[in-house]
């Protein structure tokens, strides 16, 4: 398989991410040393569709490895999930002789990649970057780390307003449909409670916490709620009630949105760009197809795409756990 390789293709796709160009900048550097072409695709699987295609070389990704965001820009693309738009996709790889894709992005773009080996059986490895870190068979994916850090940089800043004057602060954060960023960001951001979709903690158990908050001392607080918390409709929601139900207390709220998606990638996330793009070319080469790249005890793993978008990952109980007692 080794000189069945000769080009290989990387695209970005689904929602950005710090460290996608530290992965991209890999990817084309690994090709390079490895005396392979590399083509970038522009745009995602839309571009794939229209042929948005340029090669690369190892001064092409020049001071991209501090920077956030992706230089192959992202796109949805409705077209690539139908048949037809796959056969159009494919045939601009045949086109441009491109015997293997490295895909980096989430559960939405490993799903078209497993599509595209699938029909066409055509060599493809997935490198994990999404902020929200809920991706079976890795523990850290690309971007968690700096977005985590994001958010405890805003919510450090914002505790500073609310001690001055006495103020609990509802702080929403991403996470639709796991709390990991909450979950952790809230740990070291030494927030006084901690709202995910995994746990329905209920409204009660919210105002009795805050109860118990005041009651202790605390002259202010800080509410961290991933997007997709059960707890109330929206954060706004959790505002007024609190308002209702406890009026001794000034309520603020903070939407962070998506700032959490930007900003230099942390050093963490720039080495776990590096070692993964190295790790894709490598695996393709070798004759590996339908795998994601991950990490787990700090020893690089394979893990077959169609497991990795199975679920998502739980939630650290642990934490959880260290969490409660850390609000006391």
């Amino acid at each position: 398989m080794a000189d069945k390789i000769k080009k290989i293709a990387v695209l970005t796709s689904g929602g950005d991410s710090p460290g996608m160009n530290a992965a991209i900048r890999s990817v084309v550097r690994t090709c390079a040393y490895m005396k392979l072409e590399c083509i970038a695709i522009y745009r995602g699987y839309q571009g794939m569709i229209e042929g948005d295609f340029k090669e690369m070389n190892a001064r092409s990704v020049n001071n991209i490895i501090n920077k956030g965001g992706t230089i192959l820009k992202s796109a949805r693309c409705e077209e690539f999930r139908t048949p037809e738009g796959r056969q159009k996709a494919h045939a601009q790889l045949l086109k441009n002789n491109i015997d293997g894709l490295v895909v980096i992005g989430g559960n939405g773009s490993f799903t078209g990649a497993l599509k595209l080996n699938d029909e066409f059986n055509f060599p493809v490895i997935g490198i994990p970057g999404t902020i929200d870190n809920d991706i079976l068979g890795t523990t850290y994916t690309l971007g968690f780390d700096t977005a985590i850090n994001t958010v405890v940089d805003a919510i450090d800043k914002i505790r500073d307003t609310a001690s001055s004057h006495n103020r609990l602060f509802f702080v929403e954060v991403m996470g639709r449909d796991v709390g990991h960023i909450a979950l952790n960001a809230g740990v070291g951001a030494g927030a006084e409670e901690i709202l995910i979709p995994e746990q329905n903690l209920g409204l009660d158990r919210l105002l009795d916490s805050l109860k118990r908050s005041k009651a202790s001392g605390k002259s202010s607080s800080i509410v961290i709620v991933a997007e997709g918390d059960k707890t109330g409709k929206n954060v706004f929601e959790l505002k007024e009630y609190v308002e209702e139900h406890l009026p001794i207390y000034d309520v603020r709220v903070s939407v962070l949105g998506h700032m959490q998606r930007g900003g230099n990638p942390t050093c963490f996330d720039r080495v776990l760009a590096s070692r993964m793009g190295v790790k894709a070319v490598e695996s393709l080469i070798e004759g590996k197809s339908n795998y994601m790249v991950g990490i787990r005890d700090n020893q690089l793993i394979l893990t077959p795409i169609s497991e990795a978008i199975k679920a998502h990952t739980a939630i650290d109980e642990e934490l959880v756990r260290v969490s409660d007692i850390m609000s006391t």
